[in-house]
């Protein structure tokens, strides 16, 4: 984490730069033949004149220690003679984490420095893995450093006496800002940090990000509610990628999502052999399991030294790959997300991205997992899963270049948050309305909230809202004499304790064998539609049902060679703006043979047929394809904007056709464009096409377009969920999730009717319109095509590009055996149909 190798309480007294603390790291540092970056020096001095701000810097470069470090410089400064000896000093620093995964691998690097600078600083975790007696003993004597997750932060802030605990805090620090930020769980933070910063008013409060594009509003988001100058301390480091893509033998042209990656496998092996260990990540928990097997069935030798990493692996056998990466154990690891961020898995030096990344940043920092050291240079592997992907590998190349990163979005007056946090305080301290008011419009969050919104939500709280003011349980928050707000129903306070985060996700299931060990979980609605015997596949092994037994799925292991792989929900994510932007600027140079790009070379058999076929749009034109086959007739629209953009263009548009007149279809999507299918000719010509993709009356023609009522009805669950009105049950008797929706469905109800301008219900449409349905990016698209040339193809038969959403059309109603044997005959006829 420096330059030429990596390496990983008390009330604050006024310390000069040039202080003692700064002295003893850069010794410690020269005992070990090192010295200190630029912006880590640049860190260090912000934090000890007391300022706040964010560090940003390349994956693997130190942003860690470039705010840690700056802490115990901090210390030593206020304590020159003695901070040898110094313990049990109180919480000094607090460091917010998004991934529990993370938190063992910081306090690893942690408890490194601190034993060889020969301090007595305790590192401790506190997250939902942290056991009951470890809790007891931090609340007794807290370490100096604390490592912790922001549920478990709210939870601390749910403790009557957490002000006490908070009395020698110096610093907090949110890890992975750019992750967290966007979420609702970016949303505790800001409003812990907001609290946190009224108890210790001179708190000095730091971001740490990688890759984002809006670097300063990320800064202002975390800093809002800190009253001191906010600095952003950039590295200014080129941090060396080098991007290679594996080429098929053979470009089919007629590719379709999903099939081509498995193919593909053989060519991995080499890659892991020269390799010193390898991360293979996949965009699924269903396709990480076939890797895994895959890999295993065309390499045995791997046996051992090849793992596997997804959420919904138990603990102990996760946790276990992470040693096992660290101590180089591992040759190569399968993983999801789950391994994106953070940990600090210095043996790896090769990661393949299999399929697309969807976005620039998520590729940037599965890159930095590999070469994480400064000066080192980070080596990833793009292997697609249809041909077409490998447009996007040449896409990515150029954003890279062009440093098009995406940014994310801060949340605003997500009032299920809200309503969560202050029962948290009315658990805890208890608080006067007033006060917490103005409180909380410091933060970005909440900046907006009227006085008229507060009294509804204290209203909701005291007496339940307007419409259920006649049931006891949603009275939760009472007066006291004092003028202070409590929630005193003991029932309550502890419903709240348990489910106290906003991370709402289908009901999961354990799965066990006979013999009662744990294999992992899965979501109910996958087993719930199995059979006992049926076998399917998880944490790489083949396990059969033998039945269900309380939200525990009893198997035992099976010698089936085929299986059921599982699919999580909301496992597909949509292409990002900016990665959509730079393929529709790649596809400019496809068909002129002009780029250098490896990727576009060997696509040249396909952009040909397709030009013969239809047209290739330029990034000023949007391409639609009408097509006549024996299913019906076809309208193929290619806005290069992401499955969720596509899915409300779809819609959209469908329902503006059906104005012209009547008319039904059947839509398709995938992330480079949509299909409408129907069984009579689609009025859609030169003549009109403009008007059915004007942003005249989008918001109107949206609401009526979809189903915009039974969206947010399923979105309302989720709020209802995190704003307590939904209770989720105990540890291990979960209320299953069609009857938390049943409860929510009925809530909704209940407000449409008796209180239809209630704030969650807004909440509800408002997150359809943002988060379901992109209004603002699906808007922004159409305002491209209106001043864009539409250009309208009738080719005879399906086209390369067309063809993977036809395909994903056929996936809805056909098994993937059967499916694959469909899909093989129809491209060999089109292709005889093209010679």
């Amino acid at each position: 984490m420096y330059a030429k190798a990596a390496q990983q309480g008390m009330r604050k007294k006024k310390t000069n730069v040039t202080g003692k603390g700064l002295q003893v790291i850069e010794e410690w540092l020269a005992g070990k033949g090192l010295h200190p970056f630029l912006f880590q020096e640049q860190a260090w001095k912000e934090i000890i004149k007391g300022n706040s701000g964010l560090v940003n810097a390349p994956t693997g470069c130190g942003k860690t220690y470039s705010v840690f470090l700056g802490a115990i410089i901090n210390f030593i400064n206020a304590y020159p003679d003695d901070y040898l000896k110094k313990k049990n000093n109180g919480l000094y620093l607090l460091w917010i984490t998004p991934l529990r995964a993370l938190a063992k691998d910081i306090a690893r690097a942690m408890e490194e420095v601190i034993g060889e600078l020969g301090m007595q600083w305790r590192i401790g975790i506190r997250n939902g893995d942290t056991d009951t007696s470890e809790r007891q003993k931090q609340k007794r004597n807290m370490p100096e450093v604390l490592i912790i997750t922001p549920e478990s932060l709210h939870l601390f802030l749910a403790q009557k006496d957490y002000p006490a605990l908070f009395k020698t805090l110096q610093l907090v620090v949110a890890d992975e800002w750019h992750e967290l930020m966007g979420s609702k769980r970016g949303v505790l933070v800001e409003l812990a940090v907001n609290r946190i910063s009224h108890v210790v008013p001179d708190l000095s409060v730091w971001g740490i990000s990688a890759t984002i594009g809006n670097l300063e509003e990320a800064r202002d988001v975390l800093l809002a509610s800190i009253n001191r100058k906010a600095v952003t301390i950039r590295a200014k480091m080129d941090k060396r990628i080098e991007i290679r893509s594996i080429l098929p033998d053979e470009i089919e042209k007629y590719p379709w999502a999903g099939h081509l990656g498995i193919k593909l496998a053989e060519k991995v092996l080499p890659i892991i052999e020269q390799s010193n260990t390898t991360l293979i990540f996949i965009n699924t928990r269903g396709m990480s399991e076939r890797w895994y097997q895959t890999l295993l069935n065309i390499a045995p030798e791997l046996a051992g030294a090849i793992a596997l990493h997804h959420g919904s692996i138990e603990q102990e056998l996760r946790l276990w790959v992470e040693e096992a990466l660290h101590t180089q154990k591992l040759k190569a690891v399968v993983c999801t997300a789950s391994l994106d961020l953070g940990v600090d898995f210095r043996p790896v030096d090769t990661v393949i991205q299999v399929g697309s990344p969807k976005g620039v940043a998520r590729f940037l920092q599965r890159a930095g997992r590999s070469g994480h050291r400064p000066g080192e240079t980070s080596r990833i592997w793009f292997l697609p899963t249809h041909s077409l992907e490998l447009v996007e590998a040449a896409a990515l190349k150029r954003a890279i270049k062009e440093d098009l990163i995406e940014s994310r979005e801060p949340m605003l007056r997500c009032f299920d948050v809200l309503l969560q946090y202050v029962c948290t305080l009315a658990i805890g301290e208890g608080f006067r309305p007033e006060a917490l008011f103005n409180e909380i419009k410091k933060t970005h969050c909440f900046a907006s909230v009227t006085e008229d919104e507060w009294r509804e939500i204290m209203f909701t709280l005291t007496e339940g809202g307007n419409a259920l003011q006649q049931y006891d349980e949603f009275r939760k928050v009472e007066r006291g004499e004092d003028g202070i707000y409590r929630i005193r129903n003991k029932r309550i306070a502890m419903r709240h304790r348990m489910h106290i985060g906003t991370i709402v996700s289908d009901a999961m299931m354990k799965v066990k064998l006979m013999n009662g060990k744990y294999i992992g979980v899965i979501e109910e609605w996958f087993i719930s539609r199995m059979q006992p015997g049926t076998v399917f596949t998880l944490a790489g092994r083949n396990l059969e049902l033998v039945g269900i037994k309380e939200m525990t799925a009893m198997t035992r292991i099976s010698k089936s060679q085929k299986s059921i792989v599982p699919s999580w929900m909301g496992g597909r994510m949509p292409l990002s703006a900016n990665l959509g932007l730079m393929l529709r600027q790649t596809f400019d140079d496809a068909f002129t043979k002009k780029s250098g790009e490896t990727e576009l070379r060997a696509l040249l058999p396909l952009f040909e047929l397709q030009e013969r076929l239809s047209h290739i749009p330029k990034a000023t034109e949007l391409l639609i394809e009408h097509i006549e086959t024996k299913d019906g007739f076809h309208l193929f629209v290619y806005p290069f904007e992401g499955r969720l953009v596509h899915e409300a263009m779809a819609a959209l548009l469908a329902y503006r056709i059906s104005r012209i007149v009547p008319i039904t279809f059947s839509i398709a999507m995938n992330d480079y464009g949509f299909e409408l299918l129907s069984d009579q000719p689609i009025p859609v010509d030169d003549a009109n096409v403009h008007e059915l993709f004007t942003t005249g009356n989008l918001l109107s023609d949206i609401q009526r377009s979809v189903n915009s009522v039974e969206m947010a009805k399923r979105k309302f669950r989720d709020i209802a969920v995190i704003g307590g009105l939904v209770f989720q049950g105990f540890p291990g008797e979960q209320v299953k999730a069609r009857h938390l929706q049943s409860s929510a469905s009925l809530l909704f109800k209940v407000f449409s009717e008796y209180d239809p301008g209630n704030l969650l219900m807004r909440q509800a449409y408002q997150e359809v319109l943002d988060q379901q349905m992109e209004e603002v990016r699906l808007r922004e698209a159409l305002q491209r095509i209106e001043q864009s040339t539409i250009t309208i193809t009738f080719p005879r038969q399906l086209t390369p590009f067309c063809f993977p959403i036809k395909v994903d059309s056929l996936r809805e109603n056909v098994s993937s055996e059967k499916l694959e044997d469909r899909i093989a005959r129809m491209q060999q006829q089109l292709e005889r149909s093209v010679k």
